[in-house]
């Protein structure tokens, strides 16, 4: 996996300070996406332990709230198989001290808990480490600047444990 970014004392993409990781390959090729650059799988830097370590030391101060996963497409299958092992090890470090919210063109219901060209044998225990999915590609003519964390009125704030354990969408944020 390549990745195209990261940002650290991010405060646009989720709650508080965060660092944030813009993996790359994306193919949903969103019309005015903020990030075009990252639908190459190829752009950028080769995402290696090295770089882990790098994030992890990252996520280490106090101040910092945790782990944004976006890009691309941090759930395309290629990039769930290389993130898996990495936010592993963000929570057997941290626990859930560091909360992880990830940005997703795929929506949860339909494409990442049903059958679908982006769910594979990773999305699941993927999706039990994160606390919180924005999900539904950017849809230029719903663009919204004054929604939080989302750039277009269909994506969703989603509460990925309480999703789960109820097994139905809750909302984070309306």
């Amino acid at each position: 996996m390549y990745y195209g970014n990261i940002k650290n004392f991010d405060i646009a993409d989720g709650e508080g300070v965060r660092v944030s990781l813009f993996v790359s390959g994306c193919t949903h090729h969103c019309k005015n996406c903020f990030n075009p650059q990252t639908w190459n799988f190829c752009f950028g830097k080769e995402f290696t332990k090295e770089v882990e370590d790098e994030l992890l030391k990252m996520l280490e101060p106090g101040y910092i709230s945790g782990l944004t996963l976006l890009g691309g497409e941090p759930m395309e299958p290629q990039n769930q198989a290389c993130l898996l092992p990495f936010v592993r090890r963000v929570r057997e470090k941290f626990g859930n001290s560091k909360n992880i919210w990830c940005y997703s063109g795929y929506t949860l219901d339909e494409e990442l808990l049903k059958p679908s060209r982006a769910r594979c044998e990773h999305t699941d225990e993927l999706l039990s480490y994160i606390d919180v999915l924005v999900d539904g590609e950017f849809v230029e003519e719903k663009k919204n600047l004054m929604l939080k964390f989302r750039g277009s009125s269909n994506q969703r704030v989603i509460n990925v444990p309480e999703t789960l354990k109820q097994g139905k969408i809750v909302l984070y944020l309306e």
